[in-house]
C-alpha cells in the first residue's frame, strides 16, 4: 500500500511539473482512452445515460445524508441548487409536452429532491450557509443561456417556444455547477460529503458526454442529422463536453486526495 502511494505521489509530482499544454494533451488522451474502453465494455450505449442519471442520484443521496445527519450546509452553493432546479423544471415541462418517457420520472424525482435541498439550505440550516462565499452572480449564466437559446435551438416540428426552452435547459445544465466551484475556490478546503457530491456530478456528466459521443460514432453522424440542422446538433455535443471539462480539474484533485488517504480535500490556488 505504501509503495502504491509512493507511485501515485511520484506520478502527480511529475504531472504538476508539466506545462499547461502538456496537461491539456494528457487530459484529452485520457478522455479518448476512456471513451474507447467504454465503447468495447458497454454494448448498449443507452445504458451510459441511465448510469449517468444513477450516479447523479447517488450524489444527491450523499448530499441529503450530509444535510440530515450533520445538520449543516457549510460548503454548499445554494445558487447551484437553484440553477439545477431551474433547468430541471424547464426540462420536465419540455419532456412532458415533447417526449414523455422514463427519463421524465427520473427528472421529476431529481427535481423534488433538489427543491428539498434548497428548502433545507434556505430555512432549516440557514445559520450554516456560507452566503459570503457563495458570491457567483447567477445572471452571468442565466442571461447568456437564454440569449443563446433564442439564437440556437432545435429545428424539430415542435412549437418554437418549447424548442427554445429545451435549448435553454441544455445550456444551463452545462454551467449550473459554476457557483459550487466558486464556493470551493473561495474556501480552498472541501469537506468529504461535498467533495463526494461534486465528484459524482463529474462522473455523471462524463458518462452522459460519453453516451452522446459514442452514439454519434455508432450512427456515423446520423444522430446529428436526427437532432436537426444548423448549429444546434454540434451545440448539444459542445454543451456536454463543456460541463465535463469544467469538473475535470476538481475530479483530478479528488482522486489524488482519495488515493493519498486524505479525508478533507485541499484545493491549490487557481484550481476550478
Amino acid at each position: 500500500m505504501r509503495g502504491q502511494r509512493m507511485s501515485i505521489h511520484s506520478m502527480t509530482t511529475w504531472l504538476k511539473r508539466q506545462p499547461p499544454k502538456v496537461k491539456g494533451f494528457l487530459a484529452v488522451i485520457s478522455g479518448m482512452a476512456a471513451l474507447v474502453l467504454l465503447r468495447f465494455i458497454v454494448h448498449d450505449h443507452d445504458n451510459l445515460f441511465v448510469a449517468a442519471e444513477a450516479v447523479h442520484s447517488l450524489g444527491i443521496s450523499v448530499l441529503i445524508y450530509k444535510l440530515i445527519k450533520e445538520r449543516t450546509c457549510a460548503g454548499l452553493s445554494l445558487k447551484t441548487q437553484e440553477l439545477t432546479a431551474i433547468f430541471l423544471a424547464v426540462r420536465l415541462y419540455c419532456s412532458v409536452v415533447m417526449e414523455y418517457d422514463i427519463h421524465t420520472l427520473l427528472d421529476f424525482a431529481t427535481f423534488v429532491t433538489t427543491m428539498w435541498v434548497i428548502y433545507m439550505i434556505r430555512f432549516k440550516l440557514k445559520a450554516s450557509y456560507m452566503e459570503e462565499k457563495d458570491n457567483f452572480a447567477i445572471y452571468y449564466v442565466v442571461i447568456p443561456c437564454a440569449v443563446l437559446a433564442l439564437l440556437i435551438h432545435p429545428s424539430t416540428s415542435h412549437h418554437l417556444l418549447n424548442r427554445i426552452f429545451w435549448a435553454f435547459c441544455v445550456y444551463l445544465e452545462a454551467v449550473s455547477i459554476l457557483p459550487q466551484l466558486r464556493v470551493m475556490q473561495n474556501t480552498k478546503i472541501v469537506e468529504p460529503f461535498t467533495a463526494h457530491y461534486v465528484f459524482a456530478l463529474g462522473v455523471a456528466r462524463f458518462l452522459s458526454c460519453a453516451h452522446w459521443v459514442l452514439q454519434v460514432l455508432d450512427t456515423r453522424g446520423h444522430l446529428l442529422v436526427a437532432l436537426g440542422y444548423g448549429l444546434w446538433p454540434p451545440m448539444v455535443l459542445i454543451s456536454e463536453i463543456v460541463q465535463t471539462f469544467i469538473l475535470a480539474d476538481f475530479c483530478y484533485y479528488y482522486v489524488k486526495s482519495v488515493f493519498g488517504g486524505q479525508l478533507v480535500l485541499r484545493l491549490p490556488s487557481g484550481v476550478v
